[in-house]
């Protein structure tokens, strides 16, 4: 009996295990759907600064622009390592409005993001046509760096999952760091919807992020 219930207690703990890391891939990976009616990212003059040292860099934030995006999530990427970037940004958000975020649920995007970049990619141009072909793709969605202002952001945006609808509250930014070695980074923001390409990434310091529901 007591091998029994040793063999008993052993596979329920296999299948609880089993269900918890099912469920943490879902979560993981979130959900795929569709939102209509979301309006284009607001971005207004702005100036300022911050300064802080991360990693031994001396690190200006320079904002360029104040920021204010509510979009649906189609993808994240995370970035780990020692590198400054992935210590200033640990975390891109691939983010959609408009009649991308729309149809994102009848139309197979494929959306991917790896090496900073985000990338999409359609079964036919047929497909895409009703947000306005390839310009309506690139111009209602962008990859976004994310860069936490406090260590509240920085919680939250561990959070975030592909088909969330949030809301973002921060500054496009450009970044100028160096250290004491003589090395220095540079890191710019885009600050058109328009671009595609190298340098077409938001860089968003972030302030404040909120799920819109």
């Amino acid at each position: 009996m007591d091998t029994r219930r040793n063999n008993i207690i052993k596979l329920l703990i296999i299948g609880a295990l089993f269900v918890s890391i099912i469920g943490y891939f879902f979560y993981s990976h979130g959900t795929r759907r569709g939102i209509a009616g979301i309006g284009e990212p607001i971005q207004t003059e702005d100036v300022g600064n911050e300064q802080i040292t991360v990693s031994g860099y001396n690190v200006l934030i320079n904002y360029e622009y104040a920021y204010d995006i509510s979009a649906l999530v189609v993808s994240t990427h995370n970035y780990y390592g020692l590198g400054l970037g992935n210590k200033l940004a640990p975390r891109d958000f691939a983010l959609a409005w408009g009649p991308v975020a729309e149809y994102n649920d009848r139309i197979d995007f494929n959306w991917g993001q790896s090496g900073r970049w985000y990338r999409w990619r359609s079964k036919s141009y047929e497909d895409i046509l009703p947000v306005g072909g390839e310009a309506g793709v690139n111009t209602c969605s962008a990859n976004n760096h994310i860069m936490p202002a406090n260590n509240t952001v920085r919680r939250k945006i561990k959070k975030v999952r592909r088909g969330d609808y949030i809301r973002i509250k921060g500054h496009l930014a450009n970044v100028y760091a160096s250290n004491s070695k003589g090395d220095s980074f540079q890191w710019n923001s885009s600050t058109s919807r328009e671009d595609t390409g190298d340098g077409a990434c938001e860089l968003i310091y972030v302030t404040d992020i909120q799920w819109l529901d």
